[in-house]
Parts: structure tokens; C-alpha cells; sequence
């Protein structure tokens, strides 16, 4: 298998798993490569590290979840692994640019910051996105 076919397989993994705590070592186990052969590799061919695109997918999912549900946020927040409502809400900020209570209540589903899944898209496209 080459590296473009791992990463891809990766990538399909990681968006089944989304919803588990995702450490880099998990991810280095299952992928069989060491964790820093494993990190070039994804960098290279996705542009992006993945502890970035893996939080980036789970604040995208957290985001969906607030303008579709009416949870609580800080059980949005703990459903994906964030530490505190806090840290939730400074990531998420930084993403997207509106705190999760603003995003909620916007009247607009406002689509700048989402991470769309990799696997979904050429790889080789994704890359030039991430850019």
C-alpha cells in the first residue's frame, strides 16, 4: 500500500472514530508506522498534522450539533473531549471566530472554519485547501 492509500484508509478511520478520544498514539498503533514516521507522512500528503485535522473534524461535528440540537454546550463540549467548557470555547472560537453560544443563535449557518472530511475529497485537493 502506498502512502496515499494509507493516509486515505487513516482518514476513514479517524472520521469512524471521531467520537472516542483520538491520541496520537492510538492513531500511530493502528496505522502500524511509528508516530513521527506517521506525522511526516500525514502532513505530507494531507497538508495538515493530525492532531489539527482531528480537532478540526470534532469542533466541525460540535458545531453541527449546536445549531442542531439544543444540548447543553458544555455537553457538547465533553461529548468531544474537551477538558472544560472553556477550552471548548477557545477552540472553537479560534475556528470558526464566534464563541459556540453566538454560532448557535446565529441566524446563519455559517460555513467558514468547518473541516470537511478528508477522505471525501481527493487527498491531493485537500492538500491545497489546507494551504
Amino acid at each position: 500500500m502506498n502512502q496515499y492509500d494509507t493516509i486515505l484508509a487513516l482518514l476513514g478511520w479517524i472520521e469512524s472514530n471521531l467520537t472516542k478520544r483520538l491520541t496520537i498514539e492510538r492513531v500511530s498503533d493502528k496505522s502500524g508506522y511509528t508516530k513521527f514516521h506517521l506525522q511526516r507522512m500525514f502532513k505530507s500528503v494531507t497538508g495538515r498534522s493530525i492532531c489539527a485535522y482531528i480537532r478540526g473534524r470534532q469542533l466541525s461535528m460540535a458545531a453541527m450539533e449546536l445549531r442542531m440540537t439544543k444540548r447543553p454546550i458544555i455537553d457538547i463540549a465533553a461529548a468531544w473531549h474537551f477538558d472544560s467548557q472553556q477550552s471548548f470555547t477557545r477552540a472553537f472560537k479560534k475556528q470558526f471566530g464566534y464563541t459556540p453560544a453566538r454560532y448557535r443563535k446565529s441566524d446563519d449557518w455559517e460555513l467558514e472554519g468547518m473541516e470537511i472530511p478528508l477522505y471525501l475529497v481527493s487527498v491531493d485537493v485537500a492538500a491545497c485547501i489546507s494551504k
